[in-house]
């Protein structure tokens, strides 16, 4: 009764992180579903995000500022990769995995401004001493302050936004490269460019949800990206494997891969409330991830229906 009355108190914070990572959630699913490239900058752009945040909302800039400037950082990560990949040739995986080495020092660098120190690894922010948008600190309040109002208003104009960006003539071309470059390039679409943009407003995304997570947290570390890609993959994998089925239209499947993300976060707080080390987190996720993706594969090899194959064997033996 006690784990479970403690789980239940912990619902409000799993939702409020759920939000959070829901929106580094859509950017994963961009590059991971729409333009169908692997990139690993997540890592560092997230901790990028967060890092901008902090240290503009610490210097007196108001935090919604703070928060584009931490998107445009964001996006300025994306652009670096997309670069990378696009002009300079190299494959995207590892283009990413180039920008993401970069950022972690980039990130150092960041935080230390105005310190007086060379580098600095986390930057602390106070809900007594800053003005922030988010705060853990009022999860339980039914207040206009508490983070859950905010978190799922901007969820919504995320996906707002992108459903009607990717319906625009621009959004399109980015989706038909995803789907069969030869054929958009045989249309006259540009496919690098298509990329870049892809990359670039992925992490763009990537970096606002990191400087929410600096705010609802109260802190900005070097490493708060470490492992970000993972839980993002879990996020869309989990809300595709759930919700795949009845959400066809994009702005749903956006919203699945939100759905996704608090999932996962109620599924880590049930665990860890049962008595799992937080430094075991990383192979629970790891393992989450594993079971949902050997779901659909196995439902399709074990469990499909003997009559779709019908036609096919018809069809050899006819020849």
């Amino acid at each position: 009764m006690d784990v479970l009355m403690s789980f239940l108190n912990s619902m409000p914070g799993a939702f409020g992180q759920g939000l959070a990572w829901g929106i580094m959630a859509i950017g994963v699913y961009i590059t991971y579903r729409v333009l169908d490239v692997a990139d690993l900058t997540v890592d560092g752009s997230l901790a990028t995000g967060g890092a901008v945040c902090a240290l503009c909302i610490g210097l007196g800039i108001h935090p919604v500022v703070s928060m584009l400037l931490a998107v445009l950082a964001g996006m300025l990560a994306g652009f670096v990769t997309g670069f990378f990949h696009t002009v300079c040739g190299i494959p995207a995986i590892l283009a990413g995995i180039l920008t993401q080495l970069a950022l972690y020092s980039i990130n150092l660098r960041v935080m230390a401004i105005g310190s007086g120190d060379k580098t600095k690894a986390t930057l602390a922010l106070s809900v007594g001493k800053h003005d922030l948008l988010v705060s853990s600190r009022y999860i339980r309040d039914l207040t206009v302050e508490n983070p859950l109002i905010l978190l799922a208003i901007l969820v919504a104009v995320v996906i707002g936004v992108l459903y009607w960006f990717f319906g625009t003539e621009l959004g399109s071309s980015l989706r038909a490269t995803g789907a069969n470059q030869a054929m958009a390039r045989a249309q006259g679409i540009n496919t690098s460019w298509n990329k870049v943009l892809g990359l670039v407003i992925s992490n763009g995304l990537v970096a606002l949800s990191g400087g929410l997570l600096a705010q609802y947290q109260g802190s900005a570390t070097v490493d708060m990206g470490r492992g970000a890609i993972v839980i993002g993959l879990a996020a869309v994998i989990i809300g595709e494997v759930l919700l795949g089925k009845v959400f066809h239209n994009f702005a749903l499947k956006l919203l699945a891969s939100v759905i996704g993300a608090i999932i996962y976060y109620i599924v880590i707080t049930l665990v860890l409330r049962l008595g799992l080390e937080s430094t075991d987190l990383k192979l629970l996720t790891a393992l989450v991830v594993a079971v949902f993706l050997t779901i659909p594969y196995w439902k399709e090899k074990y469990f499909r229906k003997k009559g779709k194959a019908l036609p096919e064997t018809a069809g050899k033996g006819g020849n």
